[in-house]
């Protein structure tokens, strides 16, 4: 049996290349002997179609994204809780929510050059739309940098979108739990920064 059920399943890659885009920090998860290793990293889909990356080398994770391995993603979108108030029919409280799970093949990058190229595609796509700082190849500092990083690529393997957004629900009600969505997270943001900062 499928889970999510079908209507909270996604299987459009571009949908699912959205959210990996608009919510590029995936956690990234690996196993080596039974213990799992579990590290949040930035991670940019390019145009053939592989993620690429890099992690701090002394990070315990490090040695397994530097070998052959394989890893699993998941990448988060927009969730809030949906209280009945929301909908215009009767129901019960729920949880909605955008995830993408991915499985892919980690391949190390040993070129330093490449590892470098990697670093000025993801500060220009994290950069965009203001495009305020451009990091270039001879940036002086990047060569102190490179020691301290595993550079590498992922190639996926397997992609499961779960985007549970009240689909079962009347259009007027998936609209209002969208609506949700969007106001609640901008308010969760503002709360949470509020009360730490």
């Amino acid at each position: 049996m499928n889970y999510p059920p079908k209507h909270h399943q996604e299987d459009t890659i571009n949908h699912m290349i959205e959210v990996i885009k608009t919510y590029p920090l995936a956690t990234v998860i690996s196993v080596n002997n039974n213990q799992p290793f579990v590290t949040h990293l930035p991670l940019i889909y390019n145009k053939k179609g592989k993620l690429i990356g890099h992690i701090d080398k002394h990070n315990p994770h490090a040695k397994l994204l530097a070998d052959t391995n394989e890893v699993t993603l998941i990448f988060s979108g927009p969730q809030c809780y949906i209280s009945p108030s929301v909908y215009s029919t009767t129901q019960l409280p729920t949880w909605n929510y955008i995830k993408v799970h991915l499985k892919g093949n980690v391949i190390a990058v040993k070129d330093e050059l490449k590892v470098k190229q990697s670093l000025v595609d993801m500060a220009e796509f994290l950069e965009v739309p203001e495009h305020n700082y451009k990091l270039t190849l001879d940036n002086s500092r990047m060569d102190g940098l490179i020691n301290y990083i595993v550079g590498f690529e992922i190639d996926i393997i397997h992609w499961e979108g779960k985007f549970k957004l009240s689909q079962d629900k009347i259009p007027r009600d998936i609209e209002n739990a969208r609506t949700e969505l969007i106001r609640a997270n901008q308010e969760s943001i503002k709360s949470f920064l509020n009360k730490v900062f």
